[in-house]
């Protein structure tokens, strides 16, 4: 949205919904980037709310209500859940624990039915309505958004895999996106995306947006603090690291077929770093057997999983999909060699850092694993990456956005 140097900018609502319910978790690659649009528009003079849905209704925060919020996903605020988390999220003491939180410091609180007169109280008309979190943009919202006179509905679509590839994701998270993407292709003003790739796949499924609704806007890389790497019996040896929730997209076990022929004592070893996902009952059964040389790290928090990387003889990615592939990119901004599936999304961003090898390949992955465990040993722990590699600013990317708005 265009403003004069003397009318002031338009207020934003931000959908911080994903935030809350992940507050305590280490964070994805959408939840890295929900995270930083919270930081960015906590610091931006223009009026910002937070959108927060909960199972009884809605909570509106205000900047400071924002603030203490993203305060709260790297030290704990609030420790105890108030009588309505314990009875609506039992199942969830952390979402439970945040909720009860931002009650007590919310603007204003309304059930459902109540949503646009809450809004109405408090939203300036024109403002902006920002969804990065893919979730909670539904017809209650939308019809809200137009009695308040919103000026736009910007949705961020991080990819169209649940469509692309319906096999590697749940019933309920396929019907979910589905009906999600229907309601971006009708109602959104501007659709923002992670790469051309994405933004290719998001035209070829719309039937309502055009080009001109549709923007290529890069996600910023995160601020890598390196921590203390966990220690194991893979510090005397080389090892490789896949970062990613252990799901059927993920493709892992495909690397656990390869590691099959490294079980050896000599052996190089393999760390996967993520928490156990769905339909992926076969890996969880061969991880469950402990296979040799293979381990698992699923709580480590971002500062000891980037010093993990650092130290490893490379990042292995068989992903069969990414929309971004936030593991790749911190692995090339690290100096870390990295394999990866040939995706154009990868092609696209990455252009000549990785090693590229199709996931069909064993040959291929086998030989390579070799070489970099090799030149680990050789270099005691000196990297050095296949090819350069820009990373993307989170700067130029809100750049990028206010000059689209």
């Amino acid at each position: 949205m265009q403003t004069t140097a003397n009318s002031p900018a338009p207020a934003h609502l931000l959908d911080v919904t994903r935030t809350v319910s992940r507050a305590r978790q280490r964070p994805t690659g959408i939840d890295r980037i929900e995270r930083a649009y919270i930081d960015h528009l906590i610091q931006d003079p223009a009026p910002l709310f937070g959108l927060v849905r909960t199972k009884l209704g809605f909570l509106l925060l205000d900047k400071d209500g924002c603030a203490a919020l993203r305060a709260h996903c790297d030290t704990p605020i609030w420790q105890s859940a108030d009588l309505i988390s314990k009875v609506s999220r039992k199942a969830d003491a952390a979402r439970g624990r945040t909720e009860s939180g931002l009650r007590k410091i919310a603007l204003d609180r309304a059930i459902p039915s109540r949503l646009t007169k809450m809004l109405k109280r408090h939203l300036p008309d024109g403002a902006v309505y920002f969804n990065v979190g893919q979730i909670n943009f539904n017809d209650r919202i939308i019809h809200a958004l137009r009695a308040c006179n919103a000026a736009r509905n910007v949705i961020y679509l991080h990819d169209t895999i649940p469509l692309d590839w319906p096999d590697t994701q749940t019933q309920k998270s396929r019907l979910a996106f589905k009906r999600f993407f229907a309601r971006v292709d009708r109602h959104a003003d501007t659709v923002l995306c992670n790469s051309q790739d994405t933004r290719s796949r998001i035209l070829d499924r719309a039937t309502h947006l055009s080009q001109e609704n549709v923007h290529n806007l890069l996600p910023g890389l995160p601020d890598m603090r390196i921590g203390t790497a966990p220690s194991g019996s893979w510090e005397d040896r080389p090892y490789f690291v896949a970062i990613g929730t252990i799901e059927p997209r993920k493709n892992i076990g495909f690397l656990l077929d390869l590691w099959s022929d490294f079980s050896g004592p000599n052996d190089p070893h393999l760390i996967l770093c993520g928490r156990r996902g769905w339909l992926n009952a076969d890996v969880f059964e061969r991880l469950d057997r402990r296979p040799p040389n293979v381990h698992e790290l699923p709580d480590l928090d971002d500062a000891a999983m980037w010093a993990l990387l650092q130290r490893s003889s490379g990042l292995l990615f068989p992903s069969l999909a990414e929309g971004f592939g936030y593991p790749a990119m911190e692995a090339a901004l690290l100096g870390v060699p990295l394999i990866c599936n040939p995706l154009p999304v990868f092609k696209e961003l990455l252009d000549d850092y990785p090693i590229y090898a199709d996931e069909s390949d064993c040959y291929v992955w086998r030989n390579k694993i070799e070489q970099l465990a090799q030149r680990r040993w050789e270099q005691s722990g000196e990297h050095i990456g296949s090819g350069s590699f820009s990373a993307p600013t989170w700067q130029a990317h809100f750049n990028k956005l206010f000059t689209l708005l």
